[in-house]
């Protein structure tokens, strides 16, 4: 691991080079720190940028607009101009399928309209792709993928690496795990009235690792000098919160306690993706179901019950 002396190694990367039984160079640096950004580029020769940096919660967004437009706007801002003064033309960007707001057709597919967002989460999103559009229009030689999340769960399949939120989890499946191994009493439900199966949401859960695969996917479209491409990523199937209660409850073998609560600001009742233009483009398609998605966050989470805290599971 190559990293600054005075920074602490993360333990999820400790653990990521035991899984790979590699060193990985490390640095770690906001975004939002312009000088240390054109350093480290100045040190280091890129071909590519994959940028997930950025915050990420619907909720906390409603309630602190002006830090998600700073946050993620300026960090972006920052991160294509240093790209653009070091000769560094190719990025793939973390987006999400919250730039197509409420859905007014399900599946969503790729030409479905876009900037409706019903949160600034979702704003700065599509406010990032246009940046990164523009780019690659006035810049011809800039090869950008944007890839459009739905909702990633799961975990490696080892258990030694997955989602490990920083204080109360804003995805609900981390939350539900969470409730599965005793560290919180219930999950709250926001809204049961929503035209869907049984009044909960629905959305499209996609594996991490079916997510990452489509990254490397993305890494390989860049090398035909693409342009600009957009892609969703997800599995094409819609689960409600209660139908991912109750898969959950089946991976861990434990009753998941829950309460109904008011809907929650920014959400819409169902969203989930038409993935055919990733397989036919990219030659990607998600592989694994809900079944393994929940077998997998438990064993993470059975394993690492306070995450990467403190704890050191049996395998390592």
């Amino acid at each position: 691991m190559v990293k600054s002396p005075e920074q602490d190694v993360p333990e999820s990367l400790q653990r990521i080079e035991k899984i790979l039984h590699t060193s990985i160079e490390f640095y770690e640096l906001d975004l939002l720190d312009r000088p240390g950004l054109e350093k480290l580029f100045k040190q280091h020769s890129f071909s590519a940028v994959m940028h997930f940096a950025g915050l990420k919660a619907v909720g906390e967004s409603v309630e602190q607009p002006l830090r998600y437009y700073q946050v993620n706007l300026t960090a972006t801002m920052n991160l294509l101009e240093v790209m653009q003064t070091h000769g560094v033309r190719n990025l793939v960007f973390s987006s999400s399928a919250t730039v197509y707001g409420d859905p007014q057709r399900l599946p969503i597919d790729e030409q479905h309209p876009v900037g409706g967002c019903t949160n600034p989460y979702g704003k700065t999103k599509f406010f990032i792709e246009e940046m990164i559009i523009d780019q690659c229009k006035a810049e011809k030689d800039w090869n950008a993928v944007l890839l459009r999340y739905f909702n990633p769960i799961g975990a490696h399949s080892s258990g030694l690496i997955g989602e490990d939120p920083q204080g109360i989890p804003n995805n609900l499946l981390p939350y539900v795990a969470q409730v599965a191994i005793g560290r919180r009493k219930h999950l709250n439900v926001f809204g049961n009235d929503y035209d869907t199966i049984d009044g909960t949401g629905v959305r499209d859960y996609i594996h991490v690792v079916d997510l990452a695969k489509g990254h490397i996917a993305a890494l390989k479209k860049l090398k035909d000098n693409c342009g600009c491409k957009v892609y969703n990523l997800g599995t094409g199937t819609g689960y409600s919160v209660l139908q991912m209660v109750k898969a959950m409850e089946k991976a861990s073998g434990k009753e998941i306690m829950y309460l109904i609560a008011p809907r929650r600001g920014g959400d819409v009742a169902s969203c989930y993706a038409d993935p055919l233009l990733a397989e036919k483009e990219l030659g990607w398609k998600a592989d694994f179901d809900l079944e393994r998605m929940c077998e997998d966050l438990w064993r993470w989470q059975s394993k690492n019950p306070t995450g990467f805290t403190n704890n050191s599971p049996s395998s390592i």
